[in-house]
């Protein structure tokens, strides 16, 4: 997967990619306090991108078991307040955190295969293949670079794959292999990049692949960490 931005927002400039939007809220108070306590006095944007980067990466928990259809749950502010989400909001909190210190962020997504995942998680979806899996790009020091603050490095440790560490001059795309070798994460369709979160069409596409996923109930109370075979 290349750097470069491409359609639906080739045109856009920097200025759009600093505005708040209905899930990107850059400028809800909450956002803006966790932005700014978490970059503190740090003036160099790709410093601050990453201490950001780390922050959404760490401080909110992985669980693919709140993937929903409830736009609500998209929101920046949502993520802040619960403290766990899958891959796409938390991609969304970067988003809004990074404007709101000044850093133009959007949204890119691509479908990859999860070879990792859990017998839970493949019986409840029937499948390995994640569709619009999220993350953010930032642009810092004039480039455009990719970050994926999806597993925290508490789930990292437990599954036994390398955290993506994040530098603010590289992409930071998932590892296509763990800690032990083994196959983790491979990219199979790119799906673009986008100035803000297209609900509809991610919904649309969740409700047609995801339907046996939304005809259960998959909170026993049990985190998704919590069901790896090296913790079990």
């Amino acid at each position: 997967m290349q750097a470069s931005l491409h359609s639906p927002l080739d045109g856009t400039d920097d200025a759009a990619l600093l505005q708040p939007t209905r899930f990107i809220e850059s400028t809800a108070p909450e956002v803006v306090r966790f932005a700014r306590e978490t970059v503190g006095d740090a003036r160099d944007d790709v410093q601050r991108g990453v201490m950001l980067y780390y922050a959404v990466r760490d401080e909110f928990r992985y669980d693919p078991y709140r993937i929903t259809l409830d736009e609500t749950c998209f929101r920046a502010t949502t993520v802040l307040r619960e403290g766990a989400a899958f891959c796409i909001p938390k991609a969304i909190l970067l988003a809004a955190a990074a404007r709101a210190v000044g850093i133009p962020a959007a949204l890119g997504f691509a479908d990859v295969k999860n070879h990792l995942t859990t017998q839970k998680l493949l019986d409840a979806i029937g499948t390995d293949l994640f569709i619009y899996h999220g993350y953010t790009l930032l642009k810092l020091d004039g480039r455009w670079v990719k970050a994926t603050p999806a597993f925290n490095l508490s789930l990292c440790e437990r599954f036994g794959v390398k955290p993506l560490e994040f530098d603010g001059r590289s992409d930071a795309l998932l590892h296509p292999f763990d800690a032990q070798n083994r196959k983790h994460m491979e990219y199979v369709n790119d799906r673009g990049v986008y100035a803000d979160f297209p609900f509809q069409e991610i919904a649309s596409s969740f409700r047609r692949f995801y339907a046996r996923y939304f005809e259960q109930d998959l909170h026993d109370g049990r985190a998704f960490e919590d069901e790896s075979p090296l913790t079990s």
